[in-house]
């Protein structure tokens, strides 16, 4: 080849070619960003809208479905679930992953403006899916001894935001201080006075208008102010609403009010393992790199605590996506370089000598720099994909070389001298090795035009793993014969002659003899065995993608609906009681009265509460999150009972949901939606792997209803609106004014009853309203208080009312043999035809992605068939070489079933990268038999001498592509789980293909070619 003769002519312009990239990969590795996972960009839009005041019913009928008929039309729309709730909807738009969501944000802009909102209602909000949306680093704080953390929290805030590369930071639990007017309204009766008049005589009192300016005396123009400025509690105190008529004094707040300066009806509650804490979560830049932003806020935190005004305080990592991503990344690295380590042993046993393997392995770096030159230039990122791609394929950036060396070598001992030998034994091998390089890249197209979650998570591992083999090729074609042709010694004694003398060789020749003689038997025995594999293929399960052990565990907390704070915050402490006693938690974090999305949405629910759960590092625990969820959740649901809900979530660093299942029935029958639900969730909660079940079906709320009676009101000299809003005043409490202190501080005013003056129906009854004449006449008097059940939320589905059933099931169980055991019990539920179940979560991704992956695999064996065709010239040898497909079931199964690993997208990712390989060897077999042919060889002894000649390169390529793939597939530390099964593939296969192709192929060749097809009996046992 032109390319080898210039490198073997040229040794010193391709060694500075060489440095010369060396020197960009240094400096692009340094570029490189660093991530958890490819950037993922889902088409999902968010639609909010505020409503003050309405009911669930209301928000429905008047906003969300308005607004759901406009989005039901939108291009590349998929679905469009929404939840109506008290004062707010929440609409979700999800697009097929083809459409950008950028391209379609005007169009729902436009479709948002059309839309009449009802008077009261907020302009809705739209929000795109943004992963920087997402907190990659939350830390608990909190104070020993007598120091107030909720003090510090402001200047906390400040300090962390100077972080290089983060975005903003947002602080739960921190105290906001209101001046309270706290008034009685019995001494608000006695005064003849109401909640309205204090309102007033606050708002009256604290004034600052301008006026027109004025010009002075000199001509200069001045503006004007007045002002009437109340600055602390005490003035609010001081002001008088009104003067007795009888004694001519004035009435003052203070006379029929409490005033103070404390926080306003407290809703949440946060802590950290016991103590009051802060919880605070960091969300960086969108363009930073995770780990250097970890690196840099950790660094801010602990130059933070160590200033004199924090020396009783302390933090507690909950979760750092950063560290996470560190402890992934040097898990793959060390992977990567142990797996090289491996290669390189396997070269040293092969090769004998020193300087072959020392060329052949100098392979790895070079093709492994080169891949980082070409990812910069593309924009990847360094991930556990990209990562995990290059651990992957170690083994096969020398397989290229090791054929062109070891044929180097061969010629070398046929007496040729080193620069004859380099050219000749690489221009042999030339067309072997691009052609088996190209069949292995060949595998990876379809996985770029893989569409949803998993084209946008394995596209970057393709294209990573191609750069990586094409970069092999050129080393292999450029630098190894430019190397051979410098450094390589002629070996003593004919290396030929040793060989055919040698034992193994002898013994491998009569095997494929035999062979040969009893075709039948063993394609029988193989077809037995690929069957086999399939059973077990079938028995090990399914599921989306493998579980990532991060050690985090969010624990969701719900009381029946109304409970109080108080008792919120007492189940709360029974569980942490129990986490508490767990030797392998490091902290817990407990958000009681909200929780993470209902802060960010400004709301919360007195019955929840969440409780993060950060466990030890991987290596200093016994049991992974998974066996503890198993073995805590049913202590923590057995202390509880009936008296709160209890849901274990785990998220994994793809975004996966593992050991759950989610699906959602939807009808326009709301009562047949209702019996099918109810009779589909008895049949679950009787399985016996789910280990809980809930719905959103019975999710309603005791509401007090005030009806008034329009007639009583009328002739009491009432109007319906002016006793409703006296009525929501009274329970809800006026914002009054804003004061500005002395110290600039800004205080919100307040006027209300004391907490729990009106919290009954009974208490309504009794409350005063004020007529026109003067005189207080009782709420029950105009208007009928009952107390009825009423939805908390209203949640639809492509415009049906819909249902959404969520389960959880024990780890020793997959997806796929869950997913059946539930579509058993829907069709045992005999759920009518006007009722839809649509499922969600893992199960639709992995139902999404099956189709895709099954066609991956089907358009990969076509394509390595015509690229071979193209190399051959010819149909029929790469038909030949195609036996070697089916041959990789046997070791994928074998090796899936024996380590218990169900079949996953990585698993699949896997078995196309081994339609790629096991051609490898079948290729290099053919075409070394179709040479010796050319030569005159008869067919039978070029495939008998071939196969004995190639043994060597191939048992050398398979051994460094599987021992160097040895550390992935031990799965040891964080991060490596969702490489693992690729890794457990590859090697199953590739070892079952390579030995069965040492005979296979031969026995195809021997039975599609003319010469032998009917005469490889008769020269069996024939010496050569």
């Amino acid at each position: 080849m032109n390319l080898s003769r210039f490198s073997i002519k040229r040794p010193v312009f391709t060694i500075v070619t060489m440095l010369v990239i060396l020197i960009l990969g240094g400096v692009s590795l340094t570029k490189i960003p660093v991530t958890l996972i490819p950037n993922l960009n889902p088409p999902i839009g968010v639609v909010v809208t505020n409503y003050s005041g309405a009911s669930p019913v209301e928000v429905n009928e008047k906003l969300t479905k308005p607004l759901e008929a406009q989005f039901s039309t939108l291009p590349g729309i998929e679905t469009v679930s929404s939840t109506s709730q008290e004062g707010a909807n929440f609409i979700l738009l999800q697009f097929d992953w083809s459409t950008s969501i950028d391209d379609v944000q005007l169009d729902i802009l436009q479709r948002i403006d059309l839309v009449p909102l009802p008077e009261g209602a907020q302009q809705p909000r739209f929000l795109k899916f943004d992963p920087a949306q997402f907190p990659i680093i939350q830390m608990a704080i909190n104070a020993t001894g007598d120091q107030d953390i909720t003090e510090l929290a402001d200047d906390i805030e400040q300090q962390l935001l100077r972080t290089e590369g983060v975005a903003s930071v947002s602080i739960s639990g921190t105290m906001v201080e209101d001046i309270l007017v706290d008034t009685d309204p019995s001494l608000l009766k006695e005064q003849g006075l109401t909640l309205t008049d204090v309102v007033q005589a606050i708002q009256s009192s604290n004034v600052s208008l301008p006026g027109n300016p004025i010009e002075t005396e000199d001509n200069q123009k001045l503006t004007t102010r007045v002002l009437s400025s109340v600055t602390s509690a005490e003035d609010v105190a001081g002001l008088a609403i009104t003067v007795n008529p009888l004694s001519g004094e004035s009435v003052t707040i203070d006379d029929v009010a409490d005033v103070r300066v404390g926080e306003r009806n407290q809703s949440t509650i946060t802590r950290a393992n016991d103590e009051p804490a802060i919880l605070v979560s960091v969300f960086q830049e969108s363009s930073a790199n995770t780990a250097s932003v970890s690196t840099n806020f950790q660094e801010t935190v602990d130059e933070l605590l160590a200033q004199p005004a924090y020396e009783r305080v302390e933090a507690s990592i909950l979760f750092d996506q950063g560290d996470y991503v560190k402890l992934a990344i040097n898990n793959i690295g060390q992977s990567l370089l142990f797996g090289a380590i491996f290669a390189m042993l396997v070269l040293f046993v092969f090769l004998r000598g020193i300087r072959s393997p020392i060329i052949v392995g100098a392979a790895i770096p070079y093709s492994v720099v080169v891949t980082f030159v070409l990812m910069y230039f593309t924009g990847f990122s360094l991930n556990i994909m990209t990562l995990g791609a290059l651990a992957l394929g170690i083994g096969m950036l020398v397989d290229n070389s090791i054929v062109v060396i070891e044929n180097i070598e061969r010629h070398m001992g046929l007496g040729k001298d080193r620069k004859e030998a380099a050219l000749v034994g690489t221009k042999e091998m030339a067309g072997a090795i691009t052609a088996s390089t190209l069949t292995t890249i060949a595998v990876f197209v379809p996985v770029i035009f893989l569409s949803g979650l998993i084209g946008q998570l394995f596209k970057e591992f393709a294209l990573t793993i191609s750069f990586s083999l094409f970069a092999s090729l050129v080393v292999a074609l450029t630098i190894i014969p430019m190397a051979a042709s410098l450094f390589l010694k002629k070996q003593k004694g004919d290396i030929e002659a040793k060989r055919r003398r040698s034992k193994a060789y002898n013994n491998y020749e009569r095997s494929i003899k035999w062979a040969l003689g009893h075709r039948a038997l063993l394609l029988l025995v193989t077809t037995v065995l690929i069957a086999v594999s399939v059973f077990g293929l079938y028995r090990v399960g399914t599921e989306f993608l493998p579980p990532t052990d991060e050690g985090f565990v969010t624990v969701q907390v719900e009381l029946p609906n109304g409970a109080s704070l108080d008792a919120t915050e007492e189940i709360v402490s029974e569980i942490e009681a129990v986490f508490k006693e767990q030797e392998d938690v490091e902290v817990y974090t407990s958000l009681i009265g909200s929780n993470q999305e209902q802060q960010s949405q400004g709301s919360g629910s007195q019955n929840e509460a969440e409780i993060y759960v950060k466990m030890v590092d991987l290596d200093s625990r016994e049991r992974s999150v998974f066996q503890f969820v198993d073995d805590v959740k049913p202590e923590v649901e057995e202390l509880l009972g009936d008296r709160a809900e209890v849901e274990f979530a785990l998220q994994t660093a793809a975004g996966s949901t593992p050991n759950s299942l989610t699906f959602t029935m939807t009808s326009s029958d709301r009562q047949a939606l209702e019996q099918s639900v109810s009779k589909v969730e008895e049949l679950i909660r009787d399985e016996q792997y789910v280990t809980e079940v809930s719905s959103d079906l019975s999710n309603t709320v005791e509401e007090v209803v005030i009806t008034i009676d329009r007639e009583k009101a009328r002739e009491l000299g009432f109007v319906p609106a002016q006793i409703a809003q006296t009525v929501t005043d009274a329970t809800r409490g006026v914002f009054s004014t804003q004061v500005v202190t002395d110290d600039d501080e800004v205080y919100s005013v307040f006027v209300q009853y004391p907490e729990d003056t009106y919290a009954s129906a009974g208490d309504l009854s009794n409350f005063n309203l004020r007529a026109p004449s003067g005189s207080f006449v009782a709420l029950d008097e105009v208007a009928a208080i009952s107390t009825v059940a009423s939805p908390v939320s209203i949640r639809q589905v492509d415009q049906e009312q819909a249902v959404t059933v969520d389960l959880t099931y024990e780890s020793s169980q997959t997806l796929g043999e869950m997913s059946e055991r539930i579509d058993a019990l829907i069709e045992q539920a005999e759920v009518p035809e006007s009722v839809e179940v649509t499922f969600g979560g893992d199960r639709e991704l992995l139902e999404d992605a099956a189709a895709d992956m099954i066609l991956a695999v089907i358009l990969a064996v076509v394509l390595v068939y015509l690229v071979m065709a193209a190399q051959f010239e010819s149909f029929k040898y790469p038909f030949v070489i195609l036996f070697t497909v089916p041959l990789l079931i046997i070791g994928v199964g074998i090796g899936l079933f024996v380590t218990a690993t169900p079949v996953s997208i990585p698993g699949v990712i896997g078995i196309l990268i081994l339609v790629g390989i096991v051609v490898n060897n079948g290729i290099v077999l053919v075409d070394t038999i179709n040479s010796r042919k050319e030569e005159g060889m008869p067919s039978f002894d070029a495939i008998v001498s071939s196969s004995k000649d190639r043994i060597r390169p191939i048992l050398m390529t398979a051994l460094t592509t599987i021992l160097g793939l040895v550390p992935l597939a031990l799965g040891i530390g964080e991060g490596t789980e969702i490489n693992q099964p690729m890794a457990i593939v590859v090697i199953g296969g590739l070892t079952s293909s390579t030995f069965f192709t040492l005979y296979i192929i031969p026995i195809i060749y021997s039975l599609l070619d003319k010469e032998t097809r009917k005469r490889a009996n008769e020269k069996t046992f024939t010496p050569n």
